[in-house]
């Protein structure tokens, strides 16, 4: 699959406990209504059968509006509800042996904390990075804020897409600007928000700013 720049710069990763009044696939909708141009399903402790439902109706929605599925660290859901991609961190399972389950035509992504890490996910085919977390955030606990410097030398050292992530909003993006990324990665900046397709509209409207588009292949 290929995504063009197009399909930049916000990716929107799912968190249903954030959600005020409607469900994870209403939800879904109204963000990529608003201009997210990625969805990431990332809902931790739930029964794989529950898991797999959810899935599938929030994947029922991305398909009809073209907007690419990725599964948060479960190859296994990804084949089996046959999503765009998946995203494995740094403790899951490599990008090499992903792609060697998933083969060529699924999205792979991989976080990076650390310039080797970047270049090593990158090597074994890795479609996107995440990078981060580029500010203090309350979303994933143990993460540690990555400096300015290491977040542009992991931005600079790639051929493939980049995202930042971690604690990013409206208020901070545009600090954003000499990183030399692809799109931002937002959890609660979207999903804990009363107008989640207008808040879409405003981060998509900053982040073009400070990103800037590569393909993925």
């Amino acid at each position: 699959m290929k995504l063009s720049s197009d399909n930049f710069p916000l990716y929107a990763i799912t968190d249903r406990r954030w959600l005020k009044n409607m469900s994870l696939p209403e939800a879904v909708e109204l963000a990529i209504e608003g201009g997210a141009g990625l969805i990431q399903l990332r809902e931790k402790n739930l029964p794989y059968d529950e898991l797999r439902a959810l899935s599938l109706d929030v994947h029922n929605i991305t398909s009809q509006r073209n907007v690419p599925l990725i599964i948060n660290d479960d190859v296994r859901l990804c084949a089996d509800i046959d999503a765009e991609g998946v995203h494995v961190g740094a403790e899951d399972m490599s990008v090499a042996k992903a792609r060697e389950i998933l083969g060529n035509n699924k999205i792979i992504g991989a976080t990076a904390r650390t310039l080797e890490r970047a270049v090593e996910a990158c090597g074994e085919g890795a479609d996107y990075l995440g990078i981060g977390a580029v500010f203090d955030t309350s979303t994933k606990s143990g993460t540690t804020r990555m400096t300015r410097e290491l977040a542009r030398s992991i931005a600079n050292a790639v051929d493939i897409p980049t995202f930042a992530i971690g604690g990013i909003d409206s208020g901070n993006i545009l600090s954003l600007s000499d990183y030399g990324i692809s799109g931002v990665a937002v959890v609660s900046a979207v999903f804990a928000q009363d107008d989640i397709k207008g808040a879409c509209r405003e981060l998509c409207s900053l982040a073009a700013k400070v990103c800037k588009g590569r393909d993925i292949l």
